[in-house]
């Protein structure tokens, strides 16, 4: 029997880095419209939005599968408000009022415009195929960015390895392999470890690889500029308007 996942979008209305970020024009459609559209097109049970802004609500359920069963809160709508707390606020409030209980929860958030309908649902299946109780998109990271690459400053201001100097061992070809959240753009855990974790995480978490294309986050006007200039270039690549 195929996996049941429901989809959520967390998408409150207020933002410090870009006012209004979740409806945020980018290549004519609000930011959060991007999400809805590729959940939409996905293979994802049901989709549900959460937030407490009507105008976001609008937004993201136009599209007609996305659902807005319930407005979010007011004291979990907080910039310091946990995504888990969200998280646990929409999968209780749908067994509670919608006698609806899925076989697993993906978390979808608006900031990852690029995350398409192909990668939700490869994430899924990479989810069912490796027996994962969690899943998270990554990318890999920059080979100068990596522990044997990292300098801090100590307290005198000088630079200090992170990892004791090797030359050898910071030759590129001899770096191994670290990959870091993008965003994230995609968590996907079994609703059961959900419940008794409280955590988007469990013991056998798969990893979801991304390219760097694919996983910009948007946190400030710039990402939005690279944003605008990736999806246009996707459009002129598949002849798409």
């Amino acid at each position: 029997m195929p996996l049941r996942v429901m989809g959520l979008i967390p998408a409150r209305g207020g933002s410090k880095g870009i006012p209004g970020k979740n409806l945020v024009p980018l290549r004519g459609r609000p930011l959060v419209a991007w999400t809805a559209a590729a959940a939409q097109g996905s293979r994802l049970d049901r989709v549900i939005v959460s937030s407490d802004d009507a105008a976001i609500l609008r937004a993201a359920t136009d599209g007609g599968r996305v659902e807005a069963p319930f407005v979010r809160p007011p004291e979990l709508a907080a910039d310091d408000t946990p995504a888990i707390d969200v998280v646990l606020h929409a999968i209780t409030w749908m067994a509670d009022r919608c006698d609806y209980r899925p076989d697993a929860l993906m978390l979808l958030q608006p900031t990852s415009p690029l995350r398409t309908s192909r990668h939700i649902d490869e994430a899924i299946e990479t989810f069912e195929a490796r027996g994962a109780d969690s899943l998270v998109s990554v990318v890999q990271t920059p080979h100068a960015m990596v522990p044997e690459s990292a300098m801090r400053l100590d307290a005198a201001g000088w630079l200090q390895p992170c990892l004791p100097l090797d030359d050898r061992a910071n030759l590129r070809q001899s770096k191994p392999s670290y990959y870091a959240r993008n965003g994230a753009a995609i968590y996907l855990v079994r609703r059961d470890v959900l419940l008794q974790r409280r955590s988007l995480y469990g013991d056998r978490i798969a990893p979801y690889v991304m390219s760097r294309q694919e996983s910009v986050d948007i946190d400030e006007p710039f990402d939005l500029e690279l944003a605008e200039w990736l999806m246009a270039r996707r459009a002129d690549e598949s002849g798409a308007s």
